[in-house]
């Protein structure tokens, strides 16, 4: 097959997140499979369509520079952040499409819910597209300070590559459960999970994490991976490390952006001063090898988030035989086996949480059968070219059915309406959704 992914995140340039771990991970497996693949990715700045390659996979970069574009920038200004991000790639992705469209013949298009890559592709192009449920704007901007009418036009611009899709998949049963009760959503979605390439985790690589970023080597490590937002659990974070050191003597390590700054507003504040135990280190965003070497080098992988669907920090980390302690949601009960590659403990009972962390740490030959059967379970279930398999297979399942589906152009004229008064009239009061 002739195969599109749209991501806005794809790295290196624009590798923000799990999104676009999974379409690097996924084109890789894919052309593995012999398939011709094509990522269109999203760039920092404006930029007429560029070209790489790696690994056999055909990178475009492109974002739109234009007095559209430059109209939906203007929603900045009304603090509507996430609508404005979709809008822009919905015009950008338009574009990117039509010009690619002019070289290749695709077959078929996958695009993530979030971002909003396809929502004006996939209801004004021919080409059909699958849409794979991640982390939709519906369920998770809850959990960010945001304004309400942001919420309803970011679920609205995504709403629209999703009701024009032919096929729809999700990264875990129970987000596809929550996407099915509080979205409404009727039409089948077939699970199929993130997937890893194994190899990344056997390779020989000789990073020295403890060295490079200062933790002591005579004690166990706790990790942390992963962006410090409300969504991640960060800020259910330190009564838990406060209690755990001061009972424990461990390094407790978080790696990943700190957004909205508040690790260095609250959590190294509240921490200053302490007598503890233990340690914290702050490492900010690592790169790519670091965070596979911190997950090699941890004792426990530790992922107190509230929202998740198959995240990859913690798929890697149990590719690299380390037991988890997670919070119950969504997709996690799906991926951490309670008593088996890990434990589950409830987010926001800090009590728990440290009774989980403290078993592990207390126990180093239980946190090893644990990350040996966390190993297998990633072997069994989630590697990339298992998982490239069975999206090819609802690839050419849906594009058997894709004729006999009547394009959704019920949801597209109402959000024309609506998205052409938000953009084309900026200088009027803003309109209510209803």
């Amino acid at each position: 097959m002739n195969i599109l992914l749209l991501s806005f995140e794809y790295p290196h340039e624009t590798g923000f997140g799990g999104i676009g771990t999974y379409t690097w991970y996924h084109a890789r497996a894919l052309v593995r499979l012999g398939h011709r693949v094509h990522v269109l990715a999203g760039a920092n700045a404006p930029t007429d369509l560029r070209v790489e390659e790696h690994d056999g996979v055909v990178v475009h970069r492109y974002r739109a520079d234009d007095a559209q574009m430059r109209r939906i920038e203007g929603l900045g200004a009304r603090h509507l952040w996430w609508t404005r991000h979709r809008l822009g790639n919905a015009w950008s992705f338009l574009h990117g499409v039509d010009r690619l469209a002019e070289r290749h013949a695709f077959d078929v298009i996958e695009a993530p819910d979030c971002g909003g890559e396809a929502a004006l592709v996939a209801p004004l192009r021919a080409i059909p597209t699958v849409v794979k449920f991640h982390s939709p704007a519906r369920l998770i901007m809850r959990y960010y300070d945001v304004r309400p009418e942001d919420i309803v036009f970011t679920g609205l611009v995504e709403r629209m590559a999703i009701e024009a899709a032919v096929g729809h998949t999700s990264c875990s049963a129970g987000a596809a459960a929550q996407i099915r009760d509080e979205m409404d959503f009727r039409r089948p979605i077939e699970v199929v999970a993130n997937g890893i390439d194994l190899a990344l985790f056997d390779a020989d690589e000789t990073v020295d994490v403890r060295e490079r970023h200062g933790i002591p080597r005579d004690v166990p490590m706790v990790l942390f991976s992963g962006r410090m937002e409300g969504r991640k659990g960060i800020d259910q974070c330190p009564p838990i490390v406060l209690r755990l050191l001061e009972r424990q003597r461990v390094a407790v390590v978080f790696a990943g952006d700190d957004l909205f700054g508040y690790v260095t507003r609250q959590f190294q504040p509240l921490l200053a001063g302490r007598d503890l135990r233990g340690s914290v280190h702050f490492l900010g965003r690592v790169p790519l090898a670091d965070a596979r070497a911190l997950a090699r080098a941890c004792d426990v992988f530790w992922m107190p988030s509230r929202w998740e669907g198959c995240p990859y920090a913690c798929l890697e980390a149990m590719a690299a035989r380390r037991a988890v302690v997670a919070s119950r949601g969504a997709g996690m009960p799906e991926l951490v086996v309670d008593g088996d590659t890990g434990l589950l403990a409830d987010l926001h009972d800090a009590a728990a949480q440290v009774e989980a962390l403290e078993r592990l740490l207390e126990d180093p030959a239980l946190r090893g059968r644990m990350g040996e059967a966390a190993r297998r379970r990633i072997q069994r279930h989630y590697t990339d070219t298992a998982i490239a398999a069975q999206s090819v297979d609802h690839y050419r399942h849906c594009l058997q059915g894709a004729h006999e589906r009547p394009p959704a152009r019920g949801l597209h004229g109402e959000l024309v309406d609506v998205l052409g008064a938000l953009v084309g009239e900026l200088t009027t009061p803003f309109p209510r959704p209803v």
